[in-house]
Parts: C-alpha cells; structure tokens; sequence
C-alpha cells in the first residue's frame, strides 16, 4: 500500500511544489510507482509536468465536489512510474463548496482507498494556507514533508506550522508523522543559509533530512520547459540532491517495521519552543543575501 506524503508549509515561494515534481521524478527513476496530486489551485505542479491549461481536463476538483472516481482522473505523468491526478482554478471554488458538505475534510481521504494499493507513494501538493484544501491532504496522508528555505523569515513560522500540525494530529489525523523536515534553497556561500541549517539540525536533530537542496538555476529553469530537473539536466546540482532525497525517502520507508516505528514526533510545546529558539539564533547570527546558484 502506497506511503501518503503531504509537502505542507503555511508560507509559500519554499519549494513545495519543486520537492513535489522532483521528488516523485526521483522516486520514479528508482522503479518506484508514484501519484502526483496537485492540490493547489495555482496548478504549478500540473504544469511543471508539461501539461498546459485545458478546460475539457477532468482535475482534483471533480472528484472532491462532484464525485468522480480517481480512476477516471488519473493521467499519465509522461514519465515511466509516474502518474497525475491534475489540477486547475476550479479548485479556488472547491475551498468554498466543501464548507457544506458533511465529512468535508475527508472527501480526498475516501477517493484516494480505490488506488492506494496500485501505488508505492503518493504525494500532495499542499497550497500555502490552511484551508479545506490543505486539510484534505493532511487528513488522507501517513506523513508530512515540511520543506523550509534557508532564511530567517521562513524559520519563524516553523512553530506556528507545529503547532498546526499538532493540533491537526488530534482532531483530524492522529496517525499523521513528520517525515521529515527538508532545507531548500540553500547558498553554501553565505553565512546566513549555513546558520539556518545547523540551527535547524540543532533543534530537531534527525527530524531534518540529511539531504540539502540547493539554490540551482536549472532547478528554475525546468519547469518552464515542463518537466522534472532529472529529465531537464541530470548532472545539476539540483537533480542531484533530488536524488539522493528520494533515496532517504526510501531508505526511511524500509526502516519503518511497524506503526511504531517511525522517526519520533515532538509535542507542540517543544516544537514551539525549539523553532523559536531557532529563529531566535539565526537572528544574532550574521548573514549575506543568496545570490543564483552555479549549475
């Protein structure tokens, strides 16, 4: 049965919808069978797989408001491995309709038990909000990836975004883990992004992924020519932490012998306290502006 991953941050431009398509490009390229779910109106993960706007596309929207089965959305990511479950701007209405439908914050848990089984991981898109949306997601997913720029303005929402999660864990979702923490956009040549990650390691220890993602120019480039960085250029730096962050993923999964046995959890206290520690030093450290990275 598939892992259900949710990439989830309140604060948007960290990355969330790059980890997404290249995580799951990754996973591919290891023989694994993967399902994209872009749950964000913007559609950004949709187009960064290569498929451009199309009102006669059947989308997320569908399923969640008027029913339709998963099996009838899914498409072909264009990649061997790797499937879509698309979205568009319908999906800015879906946040309102919900409201009034019973069990709304689990309408994607129910779609997602036809194809579960056909799956080795499944990954969502999170939008940058807490709305029924995001909330959806979290409800249907074993774990959350929290993926976090290396700056200060995005580590002082750390705690806010674990304390959510905490709450969410016993109201919504008690199986929800963290699968783990993930440093984006990270520039080795400022004091600033080097700071940021070893507060962060400090703090929450093995809860961060060993692996970095770098500031990278093809990183950006790729989407525009909609596809993953693997497929785009597969000697950047970019492809290359992407990789090796899809053989962590991996690696963590087969480590996992039991529902007891995933990495520990925090409680909201600590984690509020941790993360504000967090930004508290990176604030006294000292820091340059990031710069592009090289290929």
């Amino acid at each position: 049965m598939a892992r259900v991953i949710s990439v989830a941050n309140q604060k948007g431009g960290v990355g969330k919808t790059t980890t997404t398509v290249n995580l799951g490009a990754s996973l591919a390229a290891y023989e694994k069978k993967v399902l994209i779910i872009d749950c964000d109106p913007q559609a950004n993960t949709t187009s960064s797989l290569g498929f451009p706007k199309d009102p006669a596309r059947r989308t997320l929207y569908q399923a969640l408001i008027l029913g339709e089965t998963f099996e009838r959305i899914v498409i072909d990511g264009q990649i061997d491995g790797l499937d879509l479950v698309p979205s568009d701007k319908n999906l800015v209405g879906a946040a309102v309709e919900l409201v009034s439908i019973d069990n709304r914050e689990y309408r994607l848990t129910g779609e997602l038990r036809s194809v579960r089984d056909k799956y080795d991981f499944i990954l969502i898109d999170c939008p940058p909000s807490l709305d029924l949306l995001t909330l959806n997601a979290l409800a249907a997913s074993d774990s959350v990836m929290v993926p976090i720029q290396c700056e200060y303005l995005a580590i002082e929402g750390v705690s806010e975004l674990l304390d959510t999660l905490m709450r969410l864990r016993r109201t919504i979702n008690p199986e929800l883990a963290i699968e783990g923490i993930l440093l984006t956009m990270y520039d080795d040549r400022t004091t600033l992004s080097k700071q940021v990650a070893a507060d962060l390691r400090s703090f929450f220890g093995a809860q961060v992924f060993e692996t970095v993602i770098p500031r990278n120019v093809r990183l950006a480039e790729a989407p525009s020519h909609g596809m993953p960085v693997i497929f785009y250029d597969i000697h950047s730096k970019g492809a290359e932490a992407y990789m090796h962050l899809a053989k962590e993923v991996v690696s963590n999964v087969q480590k996992r012998v039991g529902p007891g046995a995933e990495r520990p959890d925090w409680g909201t206290g600590a984690a509020a306290t941790a993360a504000s520690a967090a930004a508290g030093a990176s604030g006294s450290g000292s820091g340059g502006s990031a710069g592009p990275g090289s290929v």
